[in-house]
């Protein structure tokens, strides 16, 4: 190992000891019914693949042999960050914290019946969150709050739980433990897309769980469910995948209708250590835009590659940058997710331009740096 390669990993560790002490544990998930003065309030409905105790609505990061549902309420101060989960210090305060207020293990026949509902009369759309490594339960049930309250979308939020052991050193494990919950991601995608009582579907795969996303889809085409995947919106988030790897699976995927986006940084530490860890494979997460084969490949390829690395986080690992797009939603929105000339719905290599916490454009498209159809 190179002596910059030891001080990347030598920072790594230092962050992640920093900050463990800090974690989260299940009791944040005891409800508390008892909201705050302008306090907001989101309910997110969970498949998960963990173990659970039902008394206690905590799931763990063992491995369940069926999937379990819930749903849950959680409580958003008045004084929330966008961006950020205010977690308690102690006692959870509805205040100034994300506070649980109810929690509800739900059967398979409920969590259906409950998702594809109609709000005012309209089919739901729908968002599907797959976490990504060393993240527990509640670090990934609270991030699902954050940016559903972020982005102030319309439609039902559902986390999709995988049994991370939510340690830094449980890499290979939660390697295994993405693989061992693809048949039931694939299993929720398909109940989903076949309701005739739900709208749009998005699907956000981030770091390791974007390597669940893909190879669920991946399961898909190779099944013939061709009409499930046609229903997909499907968003990988700094996804921590081998490039050759995601090459081959795109070979079965296909294109995608819209095309899958890539949210991609230069910058992530997490990812670089990722490639360490691999004997130098590059992830598919820190490829460059500005690199000309990327944007031919992204044509090539019929997938659209997102630069976001100016946009600001306080994580110190540079890896969860891509929960800031949430707030930014209505903006996009407002312009259909075009840059000028209307690209970014094209297949290519773009670069969110970011000024402070507002965006220009919102995406600004540089010939020299990126290129779409």
């Amino acid at each position: 190992m190179t002596k910059i390669n030891f001080y990347v990993v030598l920072l790594f560790s230092a962050c992640f000891l920093a900050g463990c002490a800090g974690r989260p544990g299940p009791e944040v998930l005891q409800a508390m019914p008892v909201s705050a003065p302008g306090a907001k309030t989101v309910t997110i409905y969970v498949a998960t693949t963990r173990d659970g105790n039902p008394a206690s609505g905590v799931f763990t990061s063992n491995r369940a042999a069926q999937m379990s549902y819930a749903r849950f309420t959680i409580s958003i101060p008045r004084a929330h960050k966008p961006g950020n989960i205010e977690w308690p210090n102690g006692k959870s305060n509805a205040a100034t914290d994300f506070v649980t207020i109810e929690r509800h293990l739900l059967d398979r026949p409920g969590f259906e019946r409950e998702i594809s509902r109609k709000r005012n009369g309209v089919p739901p759309d729908i968002g599907v969150f797959v976490h990504g490594y060393n993240t527990n339960f509640q670090e990934a049930l609270f991030r699902m709050a954050q940016m559903t309250v972020d982005s102030g979308a319309a439609g039902v939020p559902i986390l999709f739980a995988w049994p991370s052991e939510g340690r830094v050193s449980g890499y290979v494990a939660d390697k295994d433990a993405v693989t061992y919950s693809r048949d039931q991601l694939v299993d929720l995608l398909t109940m989903l897309a076949t309701k005739p009582s739900t709208g749009e579907i998005t699907i956000i795969g981030h770091s390791m769980g974007a390597w669940l996303t893909t190879e669920a889809l991946r399961q898909l085409r190779l099944t013939g469910k061709n009409k499930v995947v046609d229903r997909l919106h499907v968003i990988l988030a700094a996804p921590d995948i081998d490039v050759d790897v995601f090459r081959a699976q795109l070979k079965v995927i296909g294109p995608l209708s819209p095309p899958l986006t890539i949210l991609v940084s230069r910058d992530d530490v997490a990812l670089s250590v990722s490639e360490l860890l691999s004997t130098e494979r590059q992830r598919v997460g820190k490829l460059d835009v500005n690199d000309p084969r990327v944007a031919s490949a992204a044509r090539e390829a019929k997938v659209r590659i997102i630069d976001i690395s100016e946009l600001q986080t306080s994580d110190r690992f540079k890896h969860n940058r891509f929960v800031a797009l949430a707030a930014l939603h209505p903006r996009i929105e407002a312009t259909d997710g075009r840059g000028p000339g209307g690209e970014v719905r094209q297949a290519g290599a773009f670069v969110l331009r970011a000024l402070g916490a507002t965006i220009s454009s919102p995406f600004v498209i540089a010939g020299k740096v990126v290129g779409g159809e």
